[in-house]
């Protein structure tokens, strides 16, 4: 049985709740302190404590600074004054993805941990430099590369690995409405960041109408870097629960709730049931189709594809062809009847069999990836290397494609 993590962001998510719903399944919080405590860095320390939240009881985590007890998430929350006041009390370390990998590689985290905190520090990264139109070596972090945001994104990279998380499912994440303001001036909800590792990784968003910040980019990257499904299973156990409180004070309460769970047994672990979608076309362009595949997969499409077709009275076509799971059909449908001529889709509930496998972080001689693992009937297992992370290798290091694909695939077969 795997150990699989069920995060439930309806109040959205942070560095803080995350480690504190963690913490609250049961990390030894001495470990975590010593553990922290290796980092390379000075001026701060941590506290761990029970408060309430709307009546509930919650674990909260704090980082906090010599100086004083900033949050740099709180920042999107107060305006010039109190910006001003914190510049006079206290000095934010602007540090680049360089200078965080390397505090990151010299502290005494496993070599797990270590991964994951790099790469959520990386997809941040790759988010704020589309945001400022930086290449990602220039991007220096503001609120991000303060020292209570590392020690944040180090600690969630310790829990994960000290519960032994082979499994993240994160459905959905619940966001508020309106502005925020941060260094950058006053930006709108979801911030840009969030916006855009949103949309690299797939991330749904649930537009609430409360007004506020729910989820913060360190929230948004450590959930794109965790998580390796969108959907519960049918049926699964509570093993435990863990309930982080967040800092902020909305209508909603700010809590994230943090859930063990136990799925199916293996021998029912391979079936899986989803939902083809398929109709014939015969008056739309390729590009049209090619909008509809783009639009399909953003909204939760397991697998597009189209195909030439002749139809009645040989006139040529395409039939296009949609797999999903049953909560996103309706969403589907309703893109396919929006954007393209079609007046029906024909609907099959299936079955299949499918490999168990999971996502784990390699470390290559070309850079960490994501690598898929199936296990195979006869017990073995097999390897392949994430699409997305390989074309990151090929950006970076200016090589070709199936030259990067073949060393990670050779060494994350070793």
């Amino acid at each position: 049985m795997k150990n699989t993590l069920y995060l439930e962001c309806y109040s959205g998510i942070s560095g803080d709740m995350t480690v504190a719903a963690l913490l609250d399944l049961g990390v030894d919080p001495d470990k975590l302190r010593t553990a922290l405590a290796s980092l390379p860095l000075s001026g701060f320390s941590t506290r761990i404590s029970r408060v309430q939240k709307a009546g509930i009881d919650a674990c909260d985590f704090d980082v906090v600074l010599e100086e004083d007890n900033h949050d740099h998430d709180m920042e999107y929350l107060h305006g010039h004054e109190h910006e001003h006041e914190h510049e006079l009390h206290h000095h934010h370390e602007h540090r680049g993805l360089a200078e965080i990998v390397d505090i990151l590689e010299h502290s005494a985290l496993s070599d797990r941990a270590k991964d994951l905190a790099i790469r959520i520090f990386r997809i941040i990264a790759e988010a704020e430099s589309k945001a400022h139109g930086l290449p990602v070596d220039q991007v220096h972090f503001h609120e991000v590369g303060a020292v209570d945001s590392i020690v944040d994104i180090a600690a969630v990279s310790f829990c994960i690995d000290a519960l032994g998380i082979e499994e993240v499912i994160v459905p959905v994440l619940y966001e508020g409405t309106g502005t925020v303001r941060c260094q950058h001036g006053i930006l709108p909800i979801p911030v840009p960041a969030v916006a855009n590792i949103a949309q690299a990784h797939r991330l749904d968003l649930h537009m609430t109408q409360t007004h506020g910040e729910f989820v913060t980019p360190t929230g948004a990257a450590i959930v794109a870097a965790l998580r390796t499904g969108d959907s519960l299973p049918e049926g699964f156990r509570i093993l435990k629960t863990g309930i982080g409180a967040g800092k902020r004070t909305y209508e909603r309460p700010s809590l994230l709730r943090a859930m063990l769970i136990d799925t199916a047994p293996d021998d029912r672990a391979r079936e899986d049931r989803i939902v083809k979608l398929e109709s014939n076309i015969d008056d739309c362009t390729g590009e049209q189709l090619g909008l509809v595949m783009e639009l399909l997969f953003d909204a939760g499409a397991r697998d597009v594809h189209y195909f030439p077709v002749f139809m009645k009275k040989n006139r040529p076509g395409y039939q296009l062809n949609v797999i999903c799971t049953e909560d996103r059909k309706d969403a589907l449908l309703r893109i396919i009847f929006g954007q393209t001529s079609t007046i029906g889709v024909r609907i099959q509930h299936m079955e299949r069999a499918v490999l168990p496998r999971e996502i784990r972080q390699v470390r290559t001689s070309l850079g960490t990836v994501r690598v898929k693992t199936v296990t195979l009937p006869d017990g073995g297992t097999r390897s392949y290397p994430e699409y997305e992370d390989i074309a990151a290798l090929c950006r970076d290091t200016g090589r070709l494609f199936p030259d990067v694909y073949h060393t990670v695939f050779s060494e994350s077969n070793d």
